[in-house]
């Protein structure tokens, strides 16, 4: 009788070992080769999902709070600040809505974009068993080197931002940021490129905007300093002052313009040469400067058909007396 082959019972163990192994090692391994690419891809869709979600929330609002209301469609003076400072032209106001919504829109969608994007990465990068902590203390330290290199860039963008957001100026507002004034040509997140009155384009840094006056926020005020002569009659002068200005209101030339009756705020100043008698008018956004020039044209002549006379600079002049010496003075009209 023969005696059986070792070898060939280890052979065939060995198989047997192996058919055994591979349904446990699949069982212990099902959680890595199922579990986690489910896990991934349930993870990419939901980030799809809140991206989209988030950015039709951010259309939503935008537009919501950019699109003029009935009340400043139907030509009413607003109630408030907002977006139709430019109501009298509705080409530019519409012009200045769709530029903030565009920005504002493109910027809070790049926004949810990259924290959406980064926290997706972060929880894929945990499914698949890779350590966050040394990734995150390696992009502090980077984050942080790069908010001290670029500081004033960012604040050039928040800036930019809150400018925005706030409806501080826009294109064709005409406003004095300092030592520029001038009109509106654009508004981004880092400039803002201001027209003065020469044709300069300046382009300022939105951080470096401290303050802003804004000459076309919903009315604007023209205001006249007149000069009468001592002898004058305050009550005429101002009755003409008022009639001269009631009837440039009562021009059909300059409707729209006057958005009330003009005001005489009675005596200014007592100068040297004259008496200083105020008018104002409150006027349309950006029609000031015009009003005032019409304004002064028509004072000018109701005064001179009034009889009223507009001083002119006075000179004294020392004369040497003929009979003691003694200087005597004269005050003589300064020549024109």
């Amino acid at each position: 009788m023969s005696l059986p082959d070792p070898s060939a019972s280890y052979l065939l163990s060995g198989d047997m070992q192996q058919a055994m192994t591979a349904p446990d090692w699949l069982r212990d391994n099902v959680d890595t080769l199922v579990g986690v690419p489910l896990r991934i891809l349930l993870i990419v869709v939901a980030m799809a999902i809140v991206r989209v979600l988030a950015k039709k929330g951010i259309k939503h609002v935008v537009k919501r709070i950019l699109e003029p209301s009935e009340e400043r469609e139907a030509g009413a003076r607003p109630s408030g600040r907002g977006p139709a400072v430019l109501q009298r032209d509705r080409s530019r106001a519409q012009e200045r809505r769709e530029q903030r919504a565009r920005t504002i829109g493109s910027v809070l969608s790049s926004i949810v974009t990259v924290v959406v994007g980064v926290m997706g990465a972060a929880m894929v990068l945990d499914q698949v068993g890779i350590a966050l902590g040394p990734l995150l203390a390696s992009a502090g330290v980077v984050g942080l080197a790069i908010g001290f290199g670029a500081q004033s860039l960012v604040a050039d963008y928040l800036s930019g931002m809150l400018i925005m957001l706030e409806d501080q100026y826009g294109v064709g507002d005409s406003v004095d940021l300092g030592e520029a004034i001038g009109e509106v040509e654009h508004v981004g997140l880092r400039l803002t490129q201001i027209r003065d009155l020469n044709g300069g384009l300046w382009h300022i840094r939105n951080g470096e905007i401290l303050r802003v006056r804004n000459d076309s926020q919903e009315w604007a005020r023209a205001v006249l300093d007149v000069s009468v002569a001592y002898e004058s009659n305050l009550d005429t002068v101002c009755s003409v002052l008022e009639t001269a200005g009631r009837e440039m209101r009562e021009d059909p030339r300059f409707e729209g313009m006057l958005l009330e009756d003009p005001s005489v705020w009675g005596v200014q100043s007592l100068d040297a040469d004259g008496v200083l008698v105020r008018i104002a008018v409150k006027t349309a956004p950006l029609k000031q400067w015009g009003v005032t020039r019409e304004l002064r044209r028509r004072v000018k002549e109701a005064l001179e058909a009034a009889g009223v006379d507009i001083p002119f600079p006075q000179r004294t002049v020392w004369v040497r007396g003929d009979n003691d010496g003694s200087p005597e003075s004269a005050s003589v009209p300064a020549p024109r």
